[in-house]
């Protein structure tokens, strides 16, 4: 059976201890799918996994805000990445929060029907591009922990499975198809529609710190502080200027999808490093084999992999949240190695 991930090979589910089993258990209860792909993958660098998890969960499972809009939000960032893997699972999701005129209609292309679910995919979509989904937001102030949240989790998980995972959500492309996925969504009906507790994925977390103001104090700031803290490690990889080039570069993107030719990432023969971080950074599906081969080294494990790829990831994450957050007369300076490190 082909296996579902690229450039690594995760551990398989069945053989995990300690917290990354937490983190299946608990995926299976909330989110009722036991072994998410996008876990799974990250499960080569196991202090990943949760803080990952955790964000996902506190905001978009049992954060502020309802959970079709929040889908409505993942769906729409998805789509701005370019991630289809996360826009099929997310299509599926809304089919499971009922709304299967709403997934459908998302499925062929159109907009939602709903003008608040509009205005939200139109933000969400608009979060990519960094400061232009600022205030007012289309959601009232309570529910921004949720939101924000929801948001920054999927410009994390998108570009983890666009670099590291396939494009197929189910086996032979199947979820293509409306019976298909109308049908796997309505088996996860129950699990999306009952309520989950606020704060259970934080014991599985070390001490993260309260997190980002626009958390407002909810479960959703420790776990976005302890993936910040996490995914930053993956800076270690690369040499001082490598985090250099990725900080500056990271402080000019304007949130658009580089193009093709001339090719605008670093030499994969000079700075192999900094290549690989900035493709999971703006264009983590371009991401091929002869990239990863020419970084690979004998002490460049899977797991060192996964820590770089989520580097990269997270350096995107952290300039949207910025910008996504900032007031209009924040200062534009680059930030320093040791806000990235």
């Amino acid at each position: 059976m082909p296996t579902p991930f690229r450039h690594t090979e995760p551990l398989p589910p069945k053989a995990a201890t300690g917290r990354v089993a937490e983190v299946y258990a608990q995926a299976a209860r909330d989110f009722g799918i036991p072994e998410p792909a996008p876990f799974v993958v990250l499960s080569s660098a196991p202090a990943l996994v949760a803080p990952a998890w955790a964000l996902m969960r506190e905001s978009l499972i049992a954060g502020p805000g309802g959970r079709t809009g929040k889908e409505v939000a993942a769906f729409g960032v998805s789509q701005a990445n370019k991630c289809r893997f996360c826009v099929d699972a997310h299509t599926m999701l809304l089919h499971a929060t009922g709304d299967h005129a709403l997934a459908e209609r998302l499925a062929r292309g159109q907009e939602p029907a709903d003008e608040g679910h509009a205005r939200v995919l139109d933000w969400a979509r608009r979060t990519r591009v960094p400061g232009a989904a600022r205030e007012p937001y289309p959601f009232p102030r309570e529910e921004v922990p949720g939101y924000l949240g929801t948001v920054l989790a999927f410009h994390f998980i998108n570009r983890i499975v666009s670099a590291l995972v396939t494009e197929n959500l189910l086996p032979a492309d199947a979820q293509r198809l409306r019976p298909v996925r109308s049908l796997a969504g309505r088996s996860l009906s129950r699990t999306v529609r009952r309520p989950a507790a606020p704060g259970a994925a934080l014991p599985l977390l070390d001490d993260p710190g309260p997190g980002p103001a626009w958390a407002a104090g909810t479960p959703v700031g420790p776990a976005y502080a302890a993936l910040s803290s996490t995914a930053t490690m993956g800076a270690g990889l690369l040499d001082a200027d490598d985090q250099a080039l990725v900080r500056t570069t990271l402080h000019a993107w304007d949130g658009s999808h580089p193009g093709l030719v001339p090719d605008p990432f670093p030499d994969r023969r000079e700075r192999p490093g900094a290549r690989l971080a900035l493709l999971a950074a703006l264009a983590p599906y371009r991401i091929t084999d002869a990239d990863v081969a020419a970084w690979r080294r004998p002490e460049h494990t899977d797991h060192c992999l996964v820590h770089l790829v989520a580097y990269g990831a997270f350096a995107a994450v952290d300039r949207v949240e910025t910008a996504l957050t900032a007031p209009a007369t924040r200062p534009t300076t680059p930030p320093t190695s040791r806000e990235t490190s």
